[in-house]
């Protein structure tokens, strides 16, 4: 499966930057992150595309106040989108940018318009944020673009991921990622469940990644240990600016630090292998085999006193030593030389 010409199956895992609202209303700010991800070596940046009214009611009527413990408390649920959103007159520059510096570019939309706009850019995958997978008919709207879909499942019940793929692949789109996802902002450590993303790639039979609001870079590190393929975390030019979401980003040097830190695990990670390639045979003669350790006449019998497993390891394998014992030598042997004779039981 590919997103854009990053084949998933082949380079690795798919790093993505979130943009979100971290550009604080300014197109320059946005720009300077997109340029800023492309540096710290993501392969794709990642926009929202909504309008406050396309999201909520403009009321604050108790139920559209935020509460509950959030980094957001106290402002309506409108007044919050109306201070995140990425201005739609932004879209056409910012994409062009990110695809000059050959960085992929994609959004997610929050509503069928949204799609319809986005769709003037011919983006290489869409993504459904976590709170949107119970909109069915954004999701398949979605999905019917024929793009890659990648689908957070942070809120989302057993019985709502199992109805998405299926509305995915009822439009004839297969290009199914999911993403484990905490949606706590940020997440706290003990309720990744990181254990899931194994779980996913077996019950649902499709690509698995993980959308990450913890703070740090531990738990990407992990998700990539578990076979996640996609990783995306948000991305901040600069902590100091602030905003809704600066909290649970990461600036450039600690992205620049998770990009490297998955690269290395990928290679650590390798792929399952027990051969032997050269360095490894080279490195065998540090292992033990048997030695003469006394000279020995031949006829003379071979004896614990006479023969040693030790370093290094041309001569024959310890597993023959016990059989070796109480054979004759057929030849002379020296201190040190290798034993050149195997039991008479072989």
């Amino acid at each position: 499966m590919k997103i854009g010409n990053f084949d998933l199956n082949k380079d690795g895992v798919f790093i993505i930057a979130e943009l979100s609202a971290n550009h604080n209303g300014s197109l320059q700010t946005a720009l300077d992150t997109i340029k800023a991800a492309k540096e710290c070596g993501a392969n794709a940046i990642k926009l929202q595309t909504y309008r406050a009214d396309t999201l909520t009611l403009n009321c604050k009527n108790r139920d559209f106040m935020i509460e509950g413990g959030t980094l957001w408390d106290g402002k309506s649920l409108y007044e919050l989108y109306e201070e995140a959103y990425t201005p739609w007159e932004w879209h056409e520059e910012l994409f062009a940018y990110a695809r000059s510096l050959d960085l992929d570019v994609f959004s997610t939309p929050f509503d069928k318009s949204a799609v319809d706009f986005l769709e003037t850019f011919n983006p290489t995958a869409y993504k459904i944020a976590s709170f949107e997978i119970t909109d069915y008919e954004l999701v398949e709207y979605t999905a019917s673009k024929g793009k890659p879909i990648i689908i957070s499942t942070g809120i989302a019940t057993l019985e709502e991921i199992i109805d998405v793929i299926a509305l995915c692949k009822n439009v004839g789109n297969g290009q199914i990622i999911l993403l484990k996802c905490t949606s706590s902002y940020p997440a706290a450590l003990e309720e990744a469940n990181l254990n899931t993303i194994t779980n996913m790639k077996e019950k649902f039979g499709v690509n698995i990644g993980f959308s990450d609001h913890t703070l740090g870079i531990t738990a990407p590190i992990v998700a990539v240990t578990l076979g996640a393929c996609v990783i995306e975390k948000h991305f901040i030019l600069d902590k100091s600016i602030g905003g809704a979401d600066c909290a649970f980003s990461l600036d450039k040097q600690e992205f620049a630090l998770m990009v490297q830190a998955v690269r290395e695990t990928e290679k650590l990670l390798g792929e399952i292998d027990y051969s032997l390639n050269e360095k490894r045979k080279n490195q065998r003669r540090f292992c033990r085999s048997i030695y003469v350790s006394e000279n020995i006449k031949k006829g003379e019998i071979f004896s614990l006193e006479n023969l040693k497993s030790v370093r290094p390891g041309y001569s024959m394998h310890p597993k023959y030593l016990n059989k070796l014992l109480g054979q004759k030598a057929k030849k002379d042997y020296h201190l040190g030389d290798r034993v050149e004779e195997y039991p008479h039981s072989m």
